[in-house]
């Protein structure tokens, strides 16, 4: 039966790495390999569960989808008409925009909405196809306070402790991979042709050092929910006007108002303390009125009607329609996974086999989730049962257990194949994600040493 169970993750990881098709290929091939196990599982009742998983996956699907093309929508209108204004090369522009900019556009709205915009700066850089994804899935270190936090919030309520101090747990590995991952950035940087000089090398790491601090002293001394939006805002600051110094304050000002805009709305609908809103499926938060896709798409078109731009909002939305796609299989595949408990039985298998040894599986298995469900709130929802149960089981307290799996779950769904796929998709160029994730590799590892690291000092 275990053969069962893992055929789907073979296959997906097996095609994603042979390069040979494109992300959208490989996950239908891995749904089709999924239906022999489930058909085991779910036997009679095969047809009922795939309706009602399927159902599940539109509604999850649904809201990233509509963030990324909200998302399309508002860069089209900020951008100047016409083709993409080319801009000068250069290691700190490359680094202001893949980490402290796209970081706190994650932290503001989620959803990779932070690697779109970072994609699109790198590109009118002339910096291509994998190495530009590389680069613009930067802007997701952060991810568990992306979208100011609801994947932390739900994952905290599933552990049963209080989110603050799961949040507080996982600034901790964050801020050491934020340190770890300078090298890697001026490798690519180097790769693209910006190589960084030693005085900038020492700029940037004092950059990532200072947002690594400001995120632990804000989730210390503040609600989690903005940590991310005020360490990485004061960061973006700095590095932009490192980057560009402005000639014009004004004209600066101006430029920047929509993005102004948008994180006062944001911010002001997160004051409603209980907006209306969709709730189909009991175990998943609601979609309120004030979701973060809402606020998007109504500053967005706000934006574009005040421009006298609105017509070029099909051809925006047009740009969304294959990461749309990609989105919705990879969330169908995460949900048929863990809704058959398939992935749960493999997690709950290879901590008994581990046995001692199983709270080491923890990080690996936090990634694994991340990877295959794409967001921090799959991750959270796929696995942080038995993450908590592993932990109780070998005496961890509940909220470290809680901290590091969402931890290594985000940085997972930050660099997951339904993301890469979005990414490949906005290239159009023939990218796949194999290629991005050997450039990400020893990303990786950097997270796996960071939460491992974490775990010994912090039990």
């Amino acid at each position: 039966m275990i053969l069962l169970e893992v055929a789907p993750l073979l296959v997906l990881l097996g095609l994603l790495a042979s390069g040979r098709v494109s992300p959208i290929i490989a996950c239908c091939g891995a749904l089709l390999a999924a239906l022999p196990a489930l058909l085991a599982l779910q036997g009679a009742e095969l047809g009922g569960f795939l309706l009602r998983e399927s159902l599940l996956a539109g509604f999850l699907a649904g809201q990233p989808v509509a963030v990324v093309a909200g998302g399309l929508l508002f860069h089209a209108a900020v951008s100047a008409p016409g083709p993409a204004e080319a801009r000068p090369i250069s290691p700190a522009r490359i680094f202001a925009v893949s980490l402290p900019l796209g970081v706190f556009l994650e932290s503001v709205t989620g959803f990779s909405v932070g690697a779109v915009f970072a994609l699109s700066a790198l590109r009118s850089m002339g910096v291509r196809g994998a190495l530009a994804a590389a680069l613009a899935v930067q802007a997701l270190t952060m991810v568990p306070w992306g979208g100011l936090g609801p994947g932390t919030s739900l994952g905290s309520a599933i552990a049963g402790v209080a989110p603050q101090e799961v949040a507080r747990i996982a600034a901790w590995p964050t801020m050491l991979w934020l340190l770890l991952l300078a090298p890697l950035l001026w490798r690519f940087m180097a790769m693209a042709g910006a190589a960084a000089d030693g005085r900038e090398k020492w700029i940037q790491f004092g950059l990532l050092a200072l947002l690594g601090a400001l995120l632990l002293l804000a989730n210390a001394l503040g609600p989690f929910e903005v940590a991310g939006v005020i360490a990485s805002g004061i960061v973006t600051v700095l590095a932009l006007w490192r980057a560009d110094p402005p000639d014009d304050l004004r004209r600066a000002l101006r430029a920047a108002s929509p993005y102004l805009l948008l994180v006062a709305a944001l911010l002001a609908a997160r004051l409603w303390p209980q907006p209306p809103g969709w709730k189909p499926f009991a175990a998943f938060p609601v979609f309120p009125i004030t979701h973060v896709a809402v606020v998007l798409l109504l500053v967005a078109l706000g934006v574009m009607l005040a421009r006298g731009r609105l017509g070029e909002a099909p051809a925006a939305l047009r740009r969304a329609a294959r990461p749309a796609l990609a989105m919705l299989l990879y969330v169908l595949l995460g949900r048929w996974l863990a809704g058959s408990g398939i992935a749960a039985g493999l997690a709950e298998d290879l901590a008994h086999a581990l046995g001692p040894a199983a709270p080491y599986a923890i990080l690996p298995m936090a990634v694994v989730s991340g990877v295959i469900t794409g967001t921090n709130v799959g991750s959270n929802a796929a696995l942080m049962p038995v993450q908590a149960a592993l932990g109780q089981e070998a005496g961890l307290a509940p909220a470290l257990v809680a901290g590091l799996h969402n931890f290594g779950g985000g940085a997972g769904a930050g660099m997951g194949a339904s993301g890469l796929a979005m990414l490949c998709g906005l290239l159009a160029d023939g990218t796949r994600p194999a290629a991005i994730w050997r450039l990400l590799l020893p990303s990786i590892l950097a997270v796996l040493f960071c939460g491992t690291l974490a775990l010994v000092v912090l039990r």
